[in-house]
């Protein structure tokens, strides 16, 4: 956390600002080691260029923060306290005079950004967030081997999934049942809202798992991920029931071509757009083109959805130590729903499959 917080105050030395006033859950535990979920009162994490940063958090929290491994000031606030005070409290006894902060504009919400403009007298606001994204792109070894486990209890929830599938079980059957063994392993939060999808619901790429019954010659779709020590994981796979008639086989076998051959074109060097249009090119050419409506992957680490993003207009160069999805997809309405989905480490000299769930269409009976 050290090392990354002197790299933030490098930067902030660069660019000649005053400091760094850091918002978000996700940024904050990823300079600080601290993860809280505040709902809607303040967390926020200040740096300088030179000096100590401190930390800000609902009072209840301040010893949390402390067995986090946070070491430097905290100014804990009470919920009839105006933490605003306190900071520029702190701010002037620490001599500083803030014309300038970096903040993360896409996070905060109107009413920081006036408290901000009354306690320090109207500074000028600049976008933290593509140091910050740059920052978190590249994992560092403790990441990913928390980012590893997490992908085996993916490929074990999916794996309970499959074994729980019987004809007249709903979605949310199946469901509750991969939860439920995940929680068993000690994971009380996912990564997003797990997905069970059957037959023609497996045609809606963001679709609710609700009360429809898994039936022979459906198509089941699981994307689900679990967060393990404040990392996600995400995976898809798609299984068929008892049958499979031709042109679900057809569509299967497609994504499936398309999902390999990104996934082996993977390695630094490459371009974001360059391993999108590998999966997109050979759905496109299957004429299933239409029917692929997002992009090849996102990056993945704290969030589900990080940078990069992997769009066929994405130039950003590959490099060692990236995480990300490649999740190519053919939802045809009333006909198939397929995608498959693995978690990829880009490595010095290629690519590390972190999903290791099997791909090759599976006939469960």
């Amino acid at each position: 956390m050290v090392k990354r917080i002197e790299l933030l105050k490098q930067w902030l030395s660069e660019k000649e600002l005053d400091a760094a006033f850091i918002t978000s859950t996700e940024n904050v535990f990823y300079l600080s080691g601290f993860h809280s979920d505040p709902h809607e009162r303040l967390l926020a994490l200040a740096v300088f260029p030179e000096g100590e940063s401190f930390l800000v958090c609902p009072k209840m929290e301040a010893e949390d923060a402390r067995k986090a491994g946070w070491e430097q000031e905290i100014i804990g606030y009470t919920d009839i306290e105006n933490p605003w005070e306190s900071i520029k409290k702190s701010i002037e006894k620490r001599g500083l005079t803030l014309n300038k902060i970096a903040i993360e504009k896409e996070h905060m919400n109107v009413e920081r950004y006036e408290s901000l403009q009354k306690y320090f007298s109207t500074p000028a606001l600049v976008s933290a967030e593509e140091k910050l994204r740059e920052l978190r792109m590249i994992k560092d070894e403790k990441e990913l081997e928390i980012i590893r486990e997490a992908c085996k209890l993916a490929d074990f929830a999916v794996e309970v999934g499959v074994n729980e599938m019987k004809e007249g079980k709903t979605e949310m059957d199946v469901l509750a049942a991969i939860e439920y063994e995940l929680k068993r392993k000690g994971i009380n939060k996912m990564a997003f809202s797990t997905m069970v999808l059957t037959g023609a619901n497996a045609a809606s790429p963001h679709g609710t798992p609700g009360m429809t019954k898994i039936q022979k010659g459906d198509l089941v779709l699981f994307d689900l991920g679990v967060v393990l020590n404040g990392y996600c994981s995400d995976i898809t796979r798609t299984v068929a029931y008892y049958d499979v008639n031709e042109k679900q086989k057809e569509i299967y076998e497609t994504v499936l071509k398309a999902q390999v051959a990104a996934v082996n074109a993977t390695k630094p060097g490459k371009t974001a757009s360059e391993i999108d249009l590998t999966a997109r090119n050979i759905i496109s050419e299957a004429g299933y083109g239409e029917y692929f409506p997002h992009r090849l992957g996102h990056g993945l680490g704290i969030s589900v959805h990080e940078y990069p993003s992997m769009t066929e207009t994405n130039g950003l160069v590959l490099k060692e130590g990236m995480v990300f999805t490649i999740e190519p997809g053919i939802y045809v309405p009333n006909v198939a729903g397929v995608r498959i989905e693995d978690d990829l480490l880009v490595t010095k000299d290629g690519v590390e499959i972190l999903t290791k769930f099997p791909k090759e269409l599976q006939i469960i009976k």
